[in-house]
């Protein structure tokens, strides 16, 4: 993990030196702009309480707390962008936010044809240069087309980007630098940033599904990620401490809609995310080498992964999210290749997951090390889902995977009020565990999960793992072995946290 980190870190260097190298006329913008802050800005600037980030003695250096869980409103009313509050006026007495719009001060078009990059970059580098809080404005009524760039921090204040307007990716593979073509918009060492709004960001991802190294769509991942398939991650936020995204709709990404990487303190709230069920590797949000995380009311319906943890995640709460057509709420895969993961402290709660491949999975490659444990799916609603409940220790995209004498230990996951239906084309639950290295500590409670359609209900499946069930379930989970492995002691000893 840390050789993949600093792989990782490398690449996003590179790529800010390379975007700051091609486009260096940002910082030489000669168009006339103007540092908002009296009254007729209020209908734009949010207040300093809109726009949470670290306290001004600590925003460039303190990691900051887990975000406290949402109140929510429940599994049934998850809000749309049309739904999300206008942004209030700033606060009086010196403290309004300065307001640096795009359109009428850096000169972008918003006409979906002009290059409006430079205008969004250098209204991005002002207001970060600039001691306070900042917004950068991009209004309704306006499409930016924005080539692949990256926004470096570590700003001087906090900066908040409010868009209502509509943000477009180019829709030609072929316009896209050859060397840059696994991300769109990077947030780097970006700590304290807000991206919110009522408007709409279109990855143009359509001709991307298309291509020919991607014969495999909707297979989750099994495209492969080879150099003519590099496509990119739609937002990816990257080093980056207490970060805020909130209110948008977002669309139709090449591949993962959202990556947060390295990042501590990141709160995601009232978006809805889509892409077609055919569209490969569109995850909504995928999390890796990330602490204290909060998702809630979230919509994602796409062509893989809802909602996916990777390596490295710690401390994760996801409340009132709709899943829909990809594959569910994962955490995995985890390693792959032999590597060392470690996942622990994730929480799913109030969360409707419907025509999914997918419910709530965990899913290993056979070799790997380290640990999954303290995992909770708690009240999860199923829908004509194919696999609501499922452990998968010997995930494999191909037919030549080897059996392997190491995995990674998953251990202390309880699933408590999952209801609902499930496709009868397999069984409801699904526990594949390691021969070397059982599932232990598996805990249900008060589970049902009918046939969306016949009579039959399928036995669960169970190998190497143990557990119990605290309720009776539907169906009836027999096949749990009770206690521990005999060997449990040394497995303990993989845990990572």
């Amino acid at each position: 993990m840390e050789a993949a980190g600093r792989t990782a870190i490398a690449v996003l260097l590179a790529l800010a030196v390379l975007c700051g190298g091609a486009q260096g006329r940002y910082h030489h913008h000669t168009a006339k702009h103007t540092r908002h802050n009296s009254a007729h800005t209020h209908a734009h600037a949010p207040s300093h309480s809109q726009a949470p980030g670290p306290s001004s003695g600590s925003r460039r250096h303190a990691s900051p707390p887990a975000p406290p869980p949402s109140s929510g409103s429940g599994a049934g009313g998850y809000p749309t962008p049309s739904d999300a509050p206008a942004p209030e006026p700033a606060a009086g007495g010196g403290g309004a936010a300065a307001v640096y719009d795009v359109v009428k001060d850096f000169g972008a078009v918003g006409d979906g044809v002009a290059d409006d990059t430079d205008a969004i970059k250098t209204a991005w580098d002002t207001a970060c240069q600039d001691d306070g809080d900042g917004v950068v404005l991009a209004a309704s009524g306006y499409s930016f087309l924005v080539h692949t760039t990256v926004f470096t921090g570590p700003c001087q204040g906090t900066v908040t980007i409010q868009l209502d307007g509509t943000m477009v990716a180019p829709s030609d593979p072929d316009r896209w630098p050859a060397n840059s073509k696994r991300n769109w918009l990077v947030f780097y060492n970006a700590h304290g940033t807000t991206l919110r709004g009522a408007g709409v960001i279109d990855g143009k991802g359509q001709k991307w599904w298309e291509l020919p190294c991607k014969e495999h769509k909707g297979q989750g991942g099994s495209s492969g990620h080879g150099s003519s398939c590099d496509s990119p991650v739609m937002l990816r936020f990257f080093t980056s401490n207490n970060v805020t995204v909130h209110g948008l709709k977002i669309q139709n990404s090449p591949e993962f809609h959202f990556r947060f990487d390295s990042c501590r303190g990141v709160h995601v709230s009232g978006l809805s995310i889509s892409s077609p069920q055919t569209s490969p590797n569109t995850d909504g949000i995928h999390i890796e080498n990330t602490q204290d995380v909060l998702i809630s009311d979230v919509s994602v319906f796409n062509g893989d992964d809802c909602v996916s943890i990777g390596a490295g995640t710690l401390n994760v709460h996801i409340e009132n999210v709709t899943c829909g057509l990809g594959h569910g709420i994962s955490i995995g895969s985890l390693g792959k290749q032999g590597t060392r993961a470690c996942v622990s402290n994730v929480t799913v709660r109030n969360a409707v997951i419907r025509h999914s491949d997918n419910g709530v999975r965990i899913k290993t490659w056979q070799g790997g090390s380290g640990s999954v444990s303290e995992v909770s799916f708690q009240d999860v609603r199923m829908e004509a889902v194919r696999n609501p409940i499922i452990i998968d220790q010997y995930y494999c995209l191909s037919k030549s995977c080897q059996n392997a004498t190491t995995a990674v230990f998953v251990s202390g996951v309880s699933y408590a009020g999952i209801r609902g239906t499930y496709d009868a084309r397999s069984a409801p639950i699904h526990f594949g565990c390691s021969d070397a290295v059982p599932c232990t500590n598996i805990t249900l409670a008060d589970v049902e999960l009918l046939p969306a359609s016949g009579q039959t209900v399928d036995d669960p499946f169970c190998w190497n793992v143990y557990g119990n069930a605290a309720t009776p379930t539907v169906p009836p989970v027999a096949c749990l072995m009770d206690g521990v492995p005999g060997n449990y002691a040394d497995k303990s000893s993989l845990k990572c946290y």
